[in-house]
């Protein structure tokens, strides 16, 4: 039995994997609703954590938490995220909301959970990406909750390969699990969903179930991320600028 960390699994894609997740294995179920949290872990007999991804403070707390009761976890899914928005909004430390939730927090979750990493790391990112704007990550300037999104996934795809070049030993991957997913996240913001939430969250455990390390997976498919992810000296200048924000430096 595998011992599985899910974030953002009490709503559409988290919620699914771990519904299916828990049947074999000890899930670690994360959530940023406390009573949504702890009553879904006890329907599933998993571990509740909650804490709110947005305040970095609190994903090192997560962290912390979950190494003290769990020095040896099998997998990690980030699959905590929000959506496009309608206005630009900044975290509690003062990162553009988007990059922050869907970037920093993964990013700086896997890297603090890294030494109790037994097996691999999937991360969820999407098909939308576009290319980041280096002098103005906070998008003070024609802010776009729609670029700010796809930024964030494109960032997270490319940490995902720098991490999996640095960690052959476990099998790193980012998956885009399905196209407007029946979600909340996409409700919000405007879409109009196209796939079951199961038919993303089949695809997703095929992908935990692949071989292979350092790849994008569309729905169950290897498949080509943006050509920037494949830049190894833009994945370079985004690793230093994330390590200097998360105080890795």
């Amino acid at each position: 039995m595998s011992i599985i960390l899910i974030t953002g699994a009490t709503s559409g894609h988290g919620r699914y994997l771990a519904q299916q997740l828990s049947r074999k294995h000890r899930i670690l179920l994360h959530g940023r609703d406390r009573h949504r949290t702890e009553s879904l872990a006890a329907e599933l007999g998993a571990l509740p954590y909650v804490a709110d991804l947005s305040d970095l403070a609190q994903v090192r707390q997560l962290a912390a938490e979950i190494t003290a009761s769990h020095p040896k976890i099998d997998v990690l899914i980030n699959n905590a995220g929000i959506g496009y928005g309608t206005k630009r909004e900044l975290s509690v430390d003062g990162h553009e909301l988007r990059f922050a939730v869907n970037y920093l927090a993964p990013v700086l979750l896997a890297r603090l959970l890294l030494p109790c990493i037994s097996s691999q790391i999937l991360n969820v990112a999407s098909l939308g990406q576009e290319s980041i704007n280096f002098d103005d990550l906070a998008m003070q300037q024609d802010y776009s909750g729609m670029t700010a999104y796809r930024r964030a996934k494109l960032a997270l795809v490319m940490a995902t390969f720098e991490l999996a070049a640095e960690r052959p030993d476990l099998r790193i991957n980012v998956v885009h699990p399905a196209t407007y997913m029946d979600t909340n996240m996409v409700r919000r913001g405007g879409g109009v969903p196209v796939n079951t939430v199961e038919h993303g969250g089949e695809a997703t455990l095929r992908v935990l179930d692949s071989q292979l390390t350092g790849t994008f997976f569309n729905e169950s498919e290897p498949a080509r991320a943006h050509d920037d992810a494949y830049r190894s000296e833009l994945r370079l200048r985004l690793r230093e600028i994330t390590d200097k924000l998360l105080g890795f430096l």
